[in-house]
């Protein structure tokens, strides 16, 4: 896909890795809908990708909410007259234990408000933000491209249950809608960071950052934002029919291809 002219909606512009993939792919000439709840933040992002000499318009939107994602895509489609793209970047985290022992005793358990609430963001919205997406990409018969951001947590991660859970959804999700959507013309890809420099990723307290380091190839620093950016820019320009492709730590690629029509 030539992004030049063409419209991306990209959900937790706000900061982090969304605010860089904004800021990159507008330089390539595309107009970006910048989507966030933090309507203060988000206008960093604005500024950012105004002075690249885009088109930007921000809107602030609860990705969870059912009619809020309807009236989104609907006035993003009335601003720019066409949805060609989407990086469900939006994502939440709120770790614990899936119980805490101490002394051969259980001291407190997960809330399940706090697993609804990752759940909620971190899936319900890719689902609902991919399935708008796809309704006026196939309304205006031009294709486009899904790129939903997963995260290595989908194998499992201690303190996770609900983020990986939500995580492991979204890959599953992004394979089951390549094959569904490539008889419209519609791409759908995964990109599955490691740790990368980000506000999220700093508020890992120091104890369990020790472990997670290990990850690490060589010296074990961080990702940078820049680095993934670049991969969602390529996903959003190549005319390969990409299916999922699995961003590991250390940048080991593993690419699935879903067929050029599914009957």
């Amino acid at each position: 896909m030539d992004l030049q002219d063409k419209t991306i909606v990209i959900t937790g512009a706000a900061q982090g890795l969304g605010q860089k993939m904004a800021e990159m792919i507008s330089r390539q000439g595309a107009t970006v809908a910048l989507v966030d709840l933090d309507h203060t933040k988000l206008q960093d992002t604005v500024r950012l990708c105004s002075a690249t000499g885009g088109k930007v318009k921000d809107y602030p939107a609860d990705v969870t909410d059912e009619s809020a994602v309807e009236a989104l895509f609907n006035g993003v489609h009335n601003a720019f007259g066409s949805v060609d793209g989407v990086i469900n970047n939006a994502r939440v985290t709120s770790d614990a234990l899936l119980v805490k022992v101490k002394d051969g005793k259980v001291q407190k358990k997960m809330p399940v408000e706090e697993f609804h609430k990752v759940i909620a963001v971190d899936l319900r919205g890719v689902f609902l933000c991919g399935r708008e997406a796809a309704v006026h990409m196939i309304d205006g018969r031009n294709g486009g491209v899904i790129v939903n951001i997963s995260s290595i947590s989908r194998a499992g991660n201690v303190g996770q249950t609900n983020y990986s859970a939500a995580k492991a959804g979204v890959a599953a999700m992004t394979v089951t809608w390549a094959k569904e959507l490539a008889r419209y013309n519609i791409r759908v890809a995964g990109i599955a960071p490691g740790f990368c420099n980000t506000r999220m990723v700093a508020k890992i307290p120091p104890k369990s950052w020790t472990g997670s380091s290990r990850q690490f190839p060589c010296d074990g620093s961080l990702r940078r934002r820049r680095s993934d950016a670049r991969r969602c820019s390529f996903y959003k320009t190549t005319t390969a029919p990409v299916a999922f492709w699995k961003l590991m730590v250390g940048c080991v690629y593993e690419p699935r291809y879903a067929p050029l029509s599914v009957r």
